[in-house]
């Protein structure tokens, strides 16, 4: 079966405030970890943003009034179609967690955006189920690109 093939445009409006976080999120890195977890033709876009961008769409579309890690916007409406969506990562929120977690920050990027990339697919955790099929997927995804489990207790 051949690889799925991807359109992806990155954008990098928190740059200024995290250019560290800029030069480790390479084209070439990120379009490896999306196309491992992609399993059909896509188009996606992802934003890596501030907390003050993070917080306000979190707010305006979830109703939650904090930064999180990841967003996933998935607009997709069919299995039929090539996924598509936006995904929204928040570089302090990523960068804080990862210290929180004891995780390298490239693990931790590598498996939010994974994670935003199933999400676009149509997977969730909204329920127990849903969730240990979800974290089994990545797991395998993340264990295939050289990570740690992202879920083993510490």
């Amino acid at each position: 079966m051949p690889a799925a093939r991807l359109t992806l445009t990155l954008q990098f409006p928190a740059a200024k405030a995290h250019p560290d976080h800029k030069a480790l999120l390479t084209r070439a890195r990120v379009t490896r970890w999306v196309k491992a977890a992609l399993f059909a033709d896509g188009a996606l876009t992802l934003r890596f943003v501030d907390a003050d961008e993070g917080r306000l769409l979190n707010r305006t579309y979830r109703g939650k009034d904090y930064a999180t890690n990841v967003l996933t916007f998935a607009y997709s409406e069919s299995p039929d179609e090539p996924v598509t969506g936006d995904i929204v990562v928040c570089c302090p929120v990523i960068e804080r967690e990862a210290a929180e977690q004891g995780k390298l920050l490239e693990a931790h990027y590598a498996h939010m955006i994974v994670h935003g990339t199933l999400h676009a697919q149509g997977y969730d955790h909204e329920d127990e189920d849903e969730a240990r099929e979800m974290e089994a997927i990545e797991t395998e995804v993340l264990g295939a690109l050289g990570y740690a489990a992202p879920y083993l207790e510490r």
